[in-house]
């Protein structure tokens, strides 16, 4: 689709707001700038082109073009196959470290396009794309230390990264503000309602939801279970993948003052069918149950690239402080064997977990630590929660729109 231009001339008003006895200097933030927009509302959080800036970002071969270029070579495909069969069953560490067929395989497929391959977030035939890419990246990094790469195209870095510098002061490491006070204080407000009612206004959010609550709180007697799990993350995941942020986002992160409000935040995936277990369990296992699953492990991965920073590292998020990348990676979880939420109805103090526990972990202990630090530790993900409801994106909400027709916009947002 051909890049629209537009001239956003915006002015923020950020007033004076307590958090947990902190308040906030009034501040005024004048900015102007040019945008180059792909106008794609009908697109997933992470679509292809979302976050991208034309011509600065280097043109990736997908994974599906990459597996038939190789497919066209007799020699890379006779090791592709191989490859594949070595990673088949319960013993492909085995085969992996010890197949000297395997590892012969391998080593010509790394300088094939396959190596170098991405996937498209929200492409047609994304799972295909990922299983392609863990073909080769499996059998680099199965059994060690290292962290997954994203097997998606990298997201660009934010563009005007001081209009968003109130992140820094949003999540300092310990202590950040995480409730919410109502600007109007003679109304009590409850932004997850407004955004449950802004999304029954739109045809698409309306039907997309209305179709994962009726899935997930369906009974599913042929398991004898009160609904049925995977049925529940497939309708998780189409909401989230066609139904622009606008809405979802809004659901998934609304503000809050009040336990109620809260609650209902909470309650917005049906965690009782798609996010709690009988049992509880390690979060290493979870994240080792994740990771056999091309899907689950290359979402994890990517909220890991676009989530987490070092201690030690002057930006709140990657990508030079990108938000709404964080954001989005976090809501493509949702749906997978890592669906993360909230814990708790707590408003003033909201912790994100995914359904698994450290106790009992031995001398695993410190690892396991770790890895759920990556959600209810996470300096990124608490300023990107924060601060994309205190700073709303431009543009007002149309109660419906054909995305190559109508765009409904406004120029200026007074928060």
């Amino acid at each position: 689709m051909k890049p629209l231009t537009f001239i956003f001339i915006s002015s923020f008003l950020i007033f004076t707001y307590a958090f947990d006895g902190m308040n906030f200097i009034n501040m005024s933030i004048v900015t102007t700038f040019i945008l180059n927009v792909d106008i794609t509302f009908h697109g997933a959080p992470g679509s292809p082109g979302a976050g991208s800036e034309p011509g600065t970002q280097t043109e990736w071969v997908d994974c599906i073009q990459a597996s038939d270029m190789c497919n066209q070579n007799p020699h890379c495909s006779s090791r592709y196959r191989v490859m594949r069969q070595c990673l088949v069953g319960k013993e492909k560490e085995a085969m992996l470290d010890n197949n000297r067929e395997c590892q012969a395989a391998l080593e010509v497929l790394l300088v094939s396009p396959l190596y170098d391959c991405r996937c498209k977030r929200g492409m047609k035939k994304e799972l295909q794309c990922l299983q392609n890419y863990w073909t080769i990246h499996m059998g680099l990094t199965e059994g060690g230390d290292m962290e997954d790469s994203s097997p998606y195209e990298p997201v660009a870095p934010n563009r005007h990264p001081d209009a968003f510098r109130l992140a820094s002061i949003s999540s300092g490491m310990a202590g950040a503000p995480k409730s919410f006070h109502c600007p109007d204080a003679e109304r009590n407000c409850n932004p997850c309602l407004d955004a449950a009612k802004a999304c029954n206004l739109n045809s698409s959010c309306k039907r997309q939801r209305s179709a994962y609550i009726a899935v997930c709180s369906k009974e599913d007697p042929n398991k004898g279970e009160t609904c049925s799990r995977k049925r529940c993350h497939k309708a998780l995941r189409s909401f989230l993948d066609r139904v622009p942020p606008e809405f979802s986002h809004r659901l998934l992160f609304c503000p809050c003052q009040t336990e109620g409000c809260a609650e209902r935040r909470r309650q917005t995936i049906v965690p009782d069918c798609s996010y709690r277990d009988k049992e509880k369990p390690n979060c290493l296992e979870l994240q080792s149950v994740c990771r056999q699953d091309p899907l689950c492990r290359s979402r994890l991965a990517d909220y890991i690239v676009n989530c987490w920073t070092p201690p030690d590292t002057v930006s709140t998020c990657p990508n030079q402080d990108n938000h709404q990348a964080c954001l989005a990676s976090y809501a493509r979880l949702i749906g997978t064997e890592m669906t993360p939420n909230y814990v708790d109805n707590s408003f003033s103090n909201w912790t994100i977990s995914p359904w698994c526990t450290c106790k009992g972990s031995g001398n695993q202990e410190a690892e396991c630590l770790s890895f759920l630090g990556y959600f209810n530790n996470n300096p990124c993900l608490i300023a990107s929660n924060f601060l994309s409801l205190l700073i709303p994106p431009l543009g007002k909400i149309c109660p419906d729109f054909n995305a190559k027709e109508t765009i409904c916009m406004s120029f200026s947002h007074s928060i």
